[in-house]
């Protein structure tokens, strides 16, 4: 498999530190809010990547982190009248919600910086007594310059960096590149923890270099994240890492690009911030899943409600066709034939398509296309029917690659259970009708069933339910 390095530029052979096990880290949400489709895709994207690596008989050290200590938080909590952790807990719960109806596996560990304090402190103390970092007056800053390989991620020189909107410009610090490692408490209501520099909390990028380092290891296989993190935050992350533990950080960075918004930047000043919790009022978690997929992680991508639309219906012809395999699955003929075992033999080639669009730097939009082509080969295949083995076997390949995506994970639940018993008796009903000649109550019958976004299919196995 070749992955895109951010930090070389180039694609490279992915090779992991020890064969036993990928250790990844992905950045996650701070938990002051519903995470936004923005946030969506780097969730998606490197859950896919984490599935992808499985699949291929990997194990995987997934971790990603909740920062439920951070400025916007403490502002909700007085804003609302709270702590800070209940307003870190409502939303980390309101994200495992909402990530599993993308279909985003849980990581192997979701730690949280307030769990992490001890750790954060002593890594900030190592990289005081290094002499790559210094106290002012309670607050902790890291000395950039210090630190020799500081914009080797952002290919950005020391001497073009300027103090900016990206950078906290504070008369206290040596240096206006250099970042806060730990910030002195400033009121009596935030919260903090006592340190070797008084009462205070963790700078924001301190916590994901202590907690890559405890959950994983000095040096880690893969390090991702949206295309935003790269400066200063995944830049910063490489300098405070490196220069307390004396090694590489990780091997291998990842980036997904950018979304915008009817092709403009998502911003609530323009209206056009879309939680998506509020999505999902409109398409299931698995369209915006799709949707999120149909596109090369790297490249930017534009969400609109006509692309939303057009996700739903390609993922709806990937349901469609599980249904009629299932259908046959259940109905076909008992004998396989030379034709179809002929058939059956050469449906691999769409396997090779799917893991070589996959081994290519994640190329999720190929695999997708991938996929499509095994459905229009078995379409052609099944269209007068097919013996219960192809369909078995055609089934089981479709959704093998499938939910590599995270796709086709759909699960029948009570209520869709008692909605087939409804539909169950519909279409009985409607045979008899036909049978005796009433085709007014037939096509009456058909009629309430294609409200309810149903067609029925008169197949020579029997008769099709296609949502």
């Amino acid at each position: 498999m070749k992955v895109y390095n951010t930090l070389t530029r180039e694609k490279e052979e992915f090779k992991p530190i020890d064969e036993r096990e990928i250790k990844i880290y992905v950045c996650g949400p701070t938990v002051y809010n519903y995470f936004h489709i923005g946030n969506a895709r780097p969730f998606v994207v490197f859950d896919t990547l984490r599935r992808y690596f499985e699949y291929r008989g990997n194990k995987v050290n997934f971790v990603q982190n909740f920062t439920d200590v951070d400025d916007k938080i403490i502002n909700k909590a007085r804003e609302e009248g709270v702590s800070a952790a209940e307003v870190s807990e409502k939303y980390i719960d309101a994200y495992y919600e909402d990530a599993a109806a993308l279909n985003v596996k849980r990581a192997t560990v979701h730690p949280k910086v307030t769990e992490n304090i001890a750790d954060i402190i002593s890594f900030v103390k190592t990289l005081v007594d290094k002499g790559y970092a210094y106290e002012v007056d309670g607050d902790v800053y890291f000395s950039t310059r210090k630190f020799e390989g500081y914009g080797k991620l952002s290919k950005q020189h020391v001497e073009d960096l300027e103090s900016g909107a990206r950078i906290d410009v504070d008369e206290r610090k040596q240096d206006p590149l250099d970042f806060a490692l730990w910030k002195k408490r400033k009121s009596d209501d935030e919260i903090a923890w006592e340190s070797p520099w008084g009462f205070g909390r963790p700078g924001w990028h301190i916590e994901c270099s202590a907690m890559s380092k405890r959950y994983l290891a000095d040096t880690i296989d893969i390090h991702a994240g949206g295309q935003d993190l790269t400066f200063p935050h995944h830049e910063n992350e490489i300098a405070q890492s490196e220069a307390a533990n004396g090694k590489p950080f990780a091997r291998y960075w990842m980036h997904n690009g950018y979304i915008t918004i009817n092709d403009e930047k998502m911003s609530k000043s323009k209206d056009n911030f879309f939680t998506v919790r509020d999505i999902l009022k409109d398409y299931d978690g698995e369209t915006i899943r799709f949707f999120l997929l149909s596109g090369h992680y790297r490249s930017p991508i534009n969400f609109s409600r006509e692309l939303m639309e057009q996700a739903a219906a390609g993922l709806g012809r990937m349901y469609n066709a599980k249904q009629t395999l299932e259908h046959l699955a259940e109905k076909g003929g008992d004998d396989l034939s030379e034709t179809e075992k002929s058939s059956l033999d050469g449906l691999g080639v769409y396997r090779d398509k799917f893991t070589a669009a996959m081994d290519d730097d994640l190329n999720t939009a190929d695999a997708i296309a991938a996929i499509f082509e095994l459905i229009a080969a078995v379409n052609t295949e099944v269209r007068d029917g097919a013996s219960k083995e192809y369909a078995f076997g055609a089934l089981a390949l479709m959704t093998e690659l499938a939910q590599v995506l995270g796709l086709l994970e759909k699960e029948e639940n009570s209520d869709a259970e008692d909605e087939d018993s409804e539909l169950k008796a519909l279409i009985e009903e409607r045979q008899q009708a036909r049978e005796s000649k009433n085709f007014a109550r037939a096509d009456e019958i058909r009629d309430i069933l294609k409200e309810k976004g149903i067609t029925l299919k008169d197949t020579p196995q029997g008769v099709q339910i296609v949502r």
